[in-house]
């Protein structure tokens, strides 16, 4: 396995050409987004910054083109989960001797436009190809961390502190788990009720059973078909379930209930993905 823990950087939603649309309905469900930043590999974003991690919308815009179609191969919704790296440019190197199969690292950035002047936020990321989970599995290593979470960027109506857990659903949460046991040992992970969880510092990575992801998220949210794993489900921490239930009704979002002591927003309320909110 690697030398560092599994640790959550960002999940990605995929929100295609609705972006707009898509960042609407996040300040609606309590969030407040960055501006839109504009990647120089030709994709588009608003991200939610949390304590030490975010949620990054991402889409392309009419007029730009549809750049980088390889990310839309996935349904809209959650489409990738992002780990952090060690800074070394040899990590992908170090991946392979483990029979892992990791890109060649990819450098990119975006403009920020800030008080005293424009920065660029620039990135390194490696792709695991091997991680059929229903989207993208990815590290992202951050040359610029100050650009990204600001203070003024981290404060939201709904309390949101950090990703609580990430939840795939998937016929066979033991194979679908296993390139993570490769990354980050098999001590990461555990099994539990309807499947695996892999620990991820103060986030957990579930890999579950449909009837699994139904019991915790609702029947409307996204499920595995037919051997075809999903990136179904998003939990975050709040300060306070009073003050999130609060947004959610000042942002008029429908069909919310409560289990197990979360607040469940359905996936079409949430752009494709089921997101729970929890103390």
């Amino acid at each position: 396995m690697i030398d560092l823990p599994a640790r959550i950087d960002h999940v990605v939603i995929n929100v295609l050409d609705r972006l707009d649309e898509a960042a609407d309905t996040f300040r609606r469900l309590g969030f407040a987004l960055t501006p839109r930043g504009h990647h120089t590999l030709g994709s588009s974003n608003n991200l939610a910054i949390l304590g030490t991690d975010y949620l990054e919308l991402l889409g392309f815009e009419p007029g730009r083109g549809n750049a980088r179609p390889e990310l839309w191969a996935s349904p809209p919704g959650l489409g990738g989960l992002v780990f952090k790296p060690p800074a070394d440019r040899g990590f992908a190197a170090r991946l392979r001797t483990l029979g892992v199969s990791a890109s060649d690292p990819v450098e990119f950035s975006r403009p920020v436009a800030l008080p005293e002047g424009p920065r660029d936020a620039s990135f390194r990321v490696v792709n695991i190809d091997d991680a059929h989970a229903g989207g993208r599995v990815f590290f992202c290593h951050h040359h610029t961390p100050e650009l990204v979470w600001r203070g003024e960027w981290q404060h939201h109506p709904n309390g949101a502190t950090g990703i609580a857990e990430f939840t795939i659903s998937c016929d066979d949460p033991q194979a679908i788990a296993a390139p993570f046991v490769r990354l980050f040992g098999a001590s990461a992970q555990h099994p539990i009720a309807g499947g695996l969880v892999l620990m991820a510092g103060d986030a957990r990575v579930l890999f579950l059973t449909a009837d699994e992801v139904a019991l915790r998220y609702g029947p409307t949210a996204p499920m595995a078909h037919v051997g075809r794993p999903r990136m179904a489900a998003l939990g975050l921490r709040v300060r306070d379930t009073g003050q999130a239930h609060a947004a959610l009704r000042a942002g008029a979002i429908e069909g919310v209930f409560e289990v197990e002591n979360r607040l469940v927003v359905p996936a079409g309320q949430a752009c494709g993905l089921a997101l729970s909110f929890t103390a």
